[in-house]
């Protein structure tokens, strides 16, 4: 662009106008997000009880509109009941030597989620069938549960366990399992218009990171991100939920709000490790939550894993169910199940969730966000070709060579024909959204764009605005 200098220099104003702050760092806010991992690590979640309290609360104070709402048990919510609130307060084995072991105190993966109360003196062979272990990795606790049929277990190495020797064992578990709450959270960042980006995460997992710890750290930070922007096209709504139950007692809350409402969603889990990108489709898998997904992965990550919505395990599987249809996709990091200390205590801050990890999801959900901002569907103001020199958009003397910004206004302006919209010209083009949002600005500065206006939803979104 030598040979143009004065489109150099009005470009370079425009160049911030996708709306990414470049002082934001893996060693900086990757950091810092993992240190509010490290924080919630030690937490004891479930489905309920005061650990999620404690996880929900902690996150309050990083992000200020997130409200706690308590559920009682015995609240039906579509198939589902609210079951009763599960309290821990110690759990124990002690072998016939008189030594402790598998205690809760040293690890909650220790104790089977929702496990009975018990204290009870047993022999070796009636207690093996409540005994957990992975058999292919000899040094991790197994996460296992057992939340809507009483049972109880103890989760342990197969290190540990095949050290067992016969004799009597006593089994300590001092829980309580009585009328209580399910407890969720949720955060309303309102913009400009009452259509609504629904983020969602999961606050039910005891120590793990990338599971559990991810979601709810990066979900916080985008949520404190988007406070701080000046203007906001979209309300944003984030839920703070135990898995299933949790989403599915949302949705029986809010179902007809959100199928008006909500344009896009994305579902928040295992986005804390380095390894990998992944993508995961709604049912529909052509929503504008898929096409904003694919967009910008395809540009960041190329080399990102795509699974089938077959492949589902998270909260998708309630927000994408017949009957509720909503346009949610998950760019994640490595898929869950798809990484060996999945759903164990191999699960940590240390060899699995890093802060380059939880950056790299934080960064390419921004990317999504701000892809959704700008997503608009403009027209051109004149018919033909319209006179780029006339308005300093073209070189004065030339010699037949043009550089690539005159051809990206050029192109820009040969699809915006009031039906197409940005996401999908930038597709067409094989560029990525953000490098044309200046040009956009652009163009609209020079009376050469015109959005198309599109009136507020009063119908399901997700039915009526699809490409």
């Amino acid at each position: 662009m030598s040979n143009h200098p004065e489109l150099v220099d009005q470009l370079q104003r425009w160049s911030c106008a996708f709306g990414l702050d470049p002082t934001e760092t893996a060693a900086g806010t990757g950091t810092t997000m993992h240190d509010l991992a490290r924080e919630l690590w030690p937490l004891h979640r479930s489905l309920t009880g005061h650990g999620v309290r404690q996880t929900l609360r902690i996150l309050q104070r990083e992000l200020p509109p997130l409200t706690l709402h308590e559920v009682p048990s015995g609240t039906r919510c579509f198939d589902w009941t609210v079951p009763p609130e599960w309290t821990v307060r110690d759990a124990w084995l002690e072998d016939p030597t008189g030594r402790r072991l598998a205690r809760f105190q040293d690890h909650n993966l220790h104790l089977m989620g929702y496990s009975r109360p018990l204290d009870q003196v047993m022999d070796l062979e009636e207690l093996r069938p409540h005994l957990h272990t992975r058999p292919d990795l000899p040094d991790a606790i197994p996460f296992t549960t057992s939340y809507y049929k009483e049972n109880w277990g103890f989760c342990l190495s197969h290190r540990e366990y095949e050290q067992l020797r016969p004799g009597p064992y006593r089994v300590f578990i001092d829980a309580t399992l009585a009328p209580g709450h399910l407890t969720y959270g949720e955060a309303i960042i309102p913009g400009d218009s009452r259509e609504e980006i629904l983020l969602s995460t999961y606050v039910c997992h005891p120590s793990m990171a990338n599971n559990e710890l991810s979601g709810p750290v990066v979900t916080t930070f985008l949520g404190r991100w988007l406070l701080g922007r000046p203007r906001r096209r979209f309300t944003y709504r984030l839920v703070y939920a135990p898995e299933t139950l949790g989403a599915i007692l949302y949705l029986s809350r809010h179902l007809d709000h959100l199928r008006r409402r909500v344009r896009a969603a994305f579902n928040l889990t295992c986005v804390g490790d380095d390894r990998a990108y992944s993508y995961l489709p709604s049912r529909r898998g052509d929503t504008l939550a898929d096409r904003t997904a694919l967009h910008v992965l395809g540009h960041l990550a190329p080399g990102f894993q795509r699974y089938s919505f077959l492949q589902r395990g998270s909260d998708e599987r309630q927000y994408c169910s017949p009957g509720v249809d909503l346009p949610m996709a998950l760019m994640m990091r490595t898929k869950y199940g798809r990484y060996p200390e999945y759903h164990t205590s191999l699960d940590d801050l240390e060899r699995v969730v890093t802060p380059a990890g939880l950056f790299g999801a934080y960064r390419v959900h921004q990317h999504a966000l701000l892809c959704l901002e700008h997503n608009r569907t403009w027209r051109t103001t004149v018919t033909c070709e319209p006179n780029l020199g006339s308005r300093g958009l073209w070189p004065t003397t030339s010699q037949g060579v043009v550089g690539p910004a005159v051809i990206d206004i050029t192109n820009l302006l040969a699809h915006a024909d009031g039906a197409t919209d940005l996401l999908a010209i930038a597709d067409h083009l094989g560029r990525p959204l953000w490098e044309l949002v200046g040009l956009v600005g652009l163009l609209e500065d020079k009376g050469l764009l015109a959005e198309v206006p599109r009136p507020e939803a009063t119908t399901d979104l997700n039915r009526q605005y699809m490409p």
